[in-house]
């Protein structure tokens, strides 16, 4: 597993050792709900958890590598099931190609996860594209 290097047990907030100051006065929900999800155990995270904080390029360093293994692990399922429309996949495409360039493994962890995937939606599909346009000389 590509997160067995993560302790789940603690948060993205104490894996960095950055505490961030609590959000401003009259800050959006968004901001509101990354700033408590960085303080979260990793293991209590949802996936919508992970889709929000990698969205927001917090904490790629450890949630990447958690976020692919679900993807990774639940393929099989969601390929059986048809149509493939999937938020977290989604966010994962779309992280900045310096990501994918400081840890290249992790690319090609995603391409291979992406390959056992049939009937993905239009959006996705152009995500995976993208990416792999991007990346094409490390996947």
């Amino acid at each position: 597993m590509l997160s067995d290097f993560v302790d789940k047990s603690r948060s993205v907030e104490e894996l960095e050792g950055d505490r961030w100051p609590d959000p401003p006065e009259g800050s959006t929900n968004l901001v509101l709900s990354v700033h408590e999800l960085r303080r979260r155990a990793i293991e209590d995270l949802t996936v919508e958890d992970l889709r929000r904080l990698i969205a927001q390029d917090v904490g790629l360093d450890w949630l990447l590598p958690v976020a692919l293994d679900f993807l990774r692990d639940t393929a099989p399922q969601e390929a059986a099931g048809g149509w493939y429309d999937d938020d977290l996949l989604s966010a994962a495409l779309t992280r900045k190609e310096s990501v994918w360039r400081k840890a290249p493994e992790l690319a090609r962890h995603l391409d291979g996860t992406v390959r056992m995937l049939t009937d993905l939606s239009p959006y996705v599909q152009r995500e995976v594209d993208a990416f792999r346009a991007t990346l094409s000389d490390v996947l």
